[in-house]
């Protein structure tokens, strides 16, 4: 995406402001649904800074995986879980603040540092910025990293099986205790009981 060198920088202002808000926000507020919807925009403000980067498959991935899918999970397990618990204060609260104080301070002045001493400026001689990563990502998926690929997608194959047939067990068997007999246990897993079709019904 070439864009003016004003167009980004104030772009990158905005973006950095966003998700710095943001970020603020998912730590301070004390509701933890407006927390999660913070998140949310947090990883849409990082998306932007990949768009501004001309990463536009880190950025599409960005939105699809973690906006899409790790915050939606995120707001379920908040929305689902409601436990109702009674407020209690606590006596070390104010260390606990001044602790996260001091680290959250260790963390920005290291990075701070980290930022001033890179050299941020680009070689003359590098190479030409790619128009698409999407395709060039796709042609190392497909020829240097075909392997990997494939064992990657074997794996998901395996895990979405494995979601499936747990999701269509209906039960358990549980261990039975007798005098007479042993414990027994069932490592199958027992389809749902078929429904007799008409022409069995009329049989019987």
């Amino acid at each position: 995406m070439d864009l003016a060198q004003g167009v980004q920088s104030v772009a990158f202002v905005i973006l950095g402001g966003m998700m710095i808000a943001a970020a603020l926000g998912v730590v301070l507020l004390s509701n933890i649904v407006y927390s999660a919807f913070l998140l949310g925009g947090v990883f849409i403000s990082i998306s932007g800074l990949y768009i501004l980067l001309n990463a536009d498959f880190v950025a599409t991935a960005q939105i699809l995986i973690y906006v899409g899918a790790v915050n939606v999970l995120i707001l379920f397990a908040i929305m689902l879980v409601n436990k109702t618990q009674d407020f209690s204060s606590n006596p070390k609260l104010l260390i606990r603040k001044l602790l996260t104080g001091l680290v959250c301070l260790g963390l920005f002045v290291l990075l701070g540092t980290m930022v001033l001493v890179t050299p941020w400026s680009l070689d003359s001689t590098s190479p030409a910025v790619i128009e698409s990563t999407t395709v060039a990502i796709g042609k190392h998926f497909f020829s240097d990293y075909l392997l990997p690929f494939e064992l990657a997608s074997i794996l998901l194959l395996m895990a979405m099986i494995g979601a499936i047939i747990l999701a269509r067990r209906d039960f358990i068997v549980e261990p039975t205790i007798d005098s007479t007999e042993t414990i027994s246990t069932s490592l199958s897993l027992p389809e749902r009981p078929r429904e007799l079709t008409s022409s069995e019904s009329q049989s019987s």
